[in-house]
């Protein structure tokens, strides 16, 4: 009888994609995660397909791009005729168990008004069922430091530092409860409880973890790991101001994207924030990080010492990414690569040969699910649009691939920002929408309704010089929207286009895109 397949599907929320030892970052320390990369794959130009959480999750979960799944804000229902990732790997018999949460909010046909699920936007992915459901509300955590002594702490103050550091800037205090009881702690160790008694059978489990998304508070040692002396500057200009003046949208969020979003005692706008406050930001987040890669290597260790290591595929990625103080922002708004660039690393334990390599193609958020399921031996299903990334795990580059990513940002928020949108855009919500297609050279952003962005990375890495205003530029422009163009009409919706029964005898078609 063959040994049981597992699958470890971890997502950290809102970690950078350069922001790993194995990938050269001067300072992060990740060994753990550097040891998984060494008995895996490592995807070095992987992307996610949109922001913020629930597009980008949407899009993990469905293999689908923004366009088609349209779940374009946190909130916006997933529609429930969409297949996913854990309808299918139910077909292997197995039982997609989360600890955290998946965002994503209920379609609301046929539910009544009342339905407690339509009014959070946090519900559990169709399919997957909840171990512990670790939301904002974070009510398992609070209740086990409840138990510990700390007290009845809420979602607001849990995340209130211990203490003032006098002297230092505002993140780098630490939190009021200890390393061995943060959410990270509590969320790991719940899930090796559950490991732990089912050594013998087969399991799927979906790791979801907050950190490193904010509130920016780490708990000692963490909070001091990393000085804000030695950590990289952000990718910036000059000054805010001569930033904003790339696009009205960019100026926008300047004035709205404010620092108490990312921790409890901030005050003012990101593009406000003094250049040290940022670095002790980036030092925090940093120090999340090695939090995370500690627990996570608590869970490897487990499963290698129980012999579960190697009848076990291990994924870990994130959500989205962080811009983290460059062009004057935190957070993951807008259209700049550090918002939309990812970690993938894939332990497949049954191509060793492979085992230590780095991929340069470019990948994408949607390849996750189909190589999951291809790991379990399901087919992969028509609704997906990405492609799995089997023959980079097992043998090399496959014989055709993509030359280019595209992601998607929709700014409408209608529960929030839609009035003022109206009157300083003159945007319907349909109309606040971004589409991006990067290749290896060029970057294009296209608006719906408003004007384009090309920057050349070549020459302009930083994101700073936008050239769709360019005479010189035009004929660049208009190629790079054709090939958008393309790219939108060869991923139109095709679970039904590709049957036919026009010979009598119906004939089904399956297979990549391109």
């Amino acid at each position: 009888m063959p040994s049981p397949k597992n699958v470890l599907f971890i997502t950290a929320d809102q970690w950078r994609g350069d922001t790993l030892g194995v990938l050269g970052h001067p300072l992060i320390q990740t060994p753990n995660l550097d040891g998984l990369a060494q008995s895996g794959v490592t995807f070095r130009n992987h992307w996610t397909q949109a922001t913020p959480c629930g597009p980008a999750r949407a899009s993990l979960l469905t293999s689908m791009y923004l366009m088609n799944h349209r779940v374009v804000n946190n909130g916006s229902p997933l529609d429930r005729r969409f297949t996913n990732l854990a309808w299918e790997a139910r077909k292997a018999g197995h039982e997609p168990t989360l600890f955290g949460y998946t965002d994503i909010a209920a379609d609301p046909r046929d539910r009544d008004r009342n339905d407690p699920d339509l009014k959070t936007y946090e519900g559990v992915l169709p399919g997957m069922v909840s171990a512990v459901s670790l939301t904002e509300s974070e009510k398992p955590w609070l209740a086990s430091l409840k138990a510990l002594g700390y007290g009845s702490l809420t979602p607001e103050t849990v995340y209130l530092p211990a203490a003032a550091s006098p002297g230092r800037e505002a993140t780098f205090a630490p939190a009021r409860y200890r390393a061995e009881h943060s959410n990270t702690a509590f969320l790991c160790g719940e899930l090796l409880k559950w490991l732990s008694v089912r050594e013998e059978e087969p399991w799927f489990a979906h790791l979801s973890l907050l950190r490193p998304h904010p509130p920016w508070v780490a708990p000692s040692p963490y909070h001091s790991m990393y000085s804000p002396e030695d950590v990289p500057p952000p990718v910036r200009g000059s000054s805010a101001a001569n930033e904003a003046a790339q696009h009205l949208l960019l100026q926008t969020l300047h004035e709205l994207v404010r620092t108490e979003s990312f921790y409890r005692t901030g005050t003012g706008t990101v593009a406000e924030a003094s250049e040290q406050e940022v670095l002790q930001a980036r030092a925090t987040y940093y120090g999340l990080m090695t939090e995370v890669d500690h627990h996570l290597g608590r869970i490897f260790d487990y499963l290698k010492a129980s012999g579960q290591w190697e009848r076990t595929l291990v994924v870990f990625t994130s959500d989205h990414g962080e811009m983290l103080g460059d062009h004057y922002l935190f957070g993951k708004s807008g259209y700049f690569d550090s918002a939309f660039h990812i970690p993938l690393i894939i332990h497949h334990p049954d191509a060793p040969s492979r085992h230590g390599t780095q991929i340069e193609a470019f990948t994408e958020t949607i390849d996750t699910a189909p190589t999951i399921l291809e790991w379990l031996g399901v087919d992969v299903p028509q609704q997906f649009d990405g492609l799995a990334l089997t023959p980079f795990l097992e043998s090399g580059a496959p014989e055709r691939w993509r030359d280019a990513v595209h992601f998607e940002f929709d700014f409408r928020e209608i529960a929030s920002l839609q009035p003022m949108i109206l009157e300083r855009f003159g945007l319907y919500p349909d109309q606040c929408t971004l589409c991006v297609l990067r290749d290896s050279r060029y970057k294009y952003v296209h608006f719906t309704a408003l004007p384009p962005l090309l920057f050349d990375l070549q020459e302009d890495p930083g994101e700073f010089h936008n050239l769709a205003e360019s005479p010189e530029a035009q004929l660049l422009v208009a190629r790079y929207a054709q090939k958008m163009l393309s790219w939108m009409l060869n991923h139109r919706d095709r679970t039904l286009a590709n049957i036919s029964y026009e010979s009598g005898t119906p004939l089904f078609w399956t297979g990549p895109r391109f």
